[in-house]
């Protein structure tokens, strides 16, 4: 069996995959790898020019490897559900349909909870957890109608641990939700050929996390708590969104696979 047989199952030629928080960090990088691997690209972000900027980038990075993919950009915020029905619509009506989705987009904004304004709870939970909902609903309506397809909902090993570095309640909150939502979904969908999993990275240098990193001590601090005793990067979550969106992961649903250099182990 040659290499490429053996490399066939983590391709997605013809397959069409949006990517929501695609502009930077975790998401960006998970729609190079799509594109990589041969799928059309939707990045869904609410900045609109990073947004086009990174498909730009993009299309020029596979433009040399022969793989023909297409790339676009679509602003929309995840949770305003009327801007994200249009920006999928957009999608639908261009490519013909949705075979993969990556809910990437996300957002932190930490407070000692005796101190957390109902305003930032509510922020989060809008864009954690029912921009998740939100475009997991969507997307899977046009999945239906192709006969199955792929999520890959990006959780956190916080959405498995309380933390204790720094008070972060709505991140957490939320993130335990992403991975409930992931089971259920799962069950529910599985008749119509749609797997639905996620990942759980652990602390990852992006823009998100910039500020925090930043701060005296804590990637050294971070690391003490890692086995492997560093950070990710946004491509070996990339990795794993790729395995976790092709059909080399056909028999997995309903799974939060952890990209964690060990934490959850110990």
């Amino acid at each position: 069996m040659n290499a490429a047989s053996q490399l066939a199952p983590y391709r997605l030629d013809g397959k069409v995959a949006v990517v929501t928080g695609g502009a930077r960090g975790i998401g960006r990088a998970a729609a190079v790898a799509l594109a990589g691997a041969g799928a059309a690209i939707a990045l869904i972000d609410r900045d609109a020019a990073s947004a086009e900027a990174t498909a730009r980038a993009i299309t020029g990075a596979i433009s040399g490897n022969g793989s023909g993919a297409a790339v676009s950009a679509h602003a929309a915020d995840v949770g305003d559900e009327a801007a994200l029905e249009r920006a999928f619509a957009t999608v639908v009506q261009h490519y013909g349909g949705v075979d993969i989705l990556v809910n990437s987009a996300g957002i932190g904004l930490r407070h000692p909870a005796v101190d957390l304004p109902l305003e930032d709870w509510n922020k989060v939970v809008a864009v954690n957890l029912t921009g998740v909902f939100l475009s997991s609903r969507i997307a899977a309506r046009s999945m239906i109608s192709r006969g199955g397809g792929a999520i890959v909902n990006l959780a956190s090993i916080m959405a498995f641990s309380g933390g204790g570095i720094y008070p972060n309640v709505s991140y957490q909150a939320t993130k335990g939700a992403v991975l409930n939502m992931t089971r259920a979904l799962a069950v529910e969908w599985a008749q119509s050929g749609i797997r639905v999993n996620a990942v759980a990275p652990t602390w990852v240098r992006t823009d998100l996390t910039a500020a925090l990193l930043d701060q005296p001590g804590v990637i050294e601090q971070i690391a003490a708590l890692t086995p492997l005793r560093r950070l990710a990067t946004p491509e070996e979550v990339a990795h794993a969104i790729l395995f976790l969106a092709s059909p080399a992961a056909a028999m997995i649903t309903g799974h939060t696979l952890p990209v964690d250099g060990g934490f959850l182990a110990q």
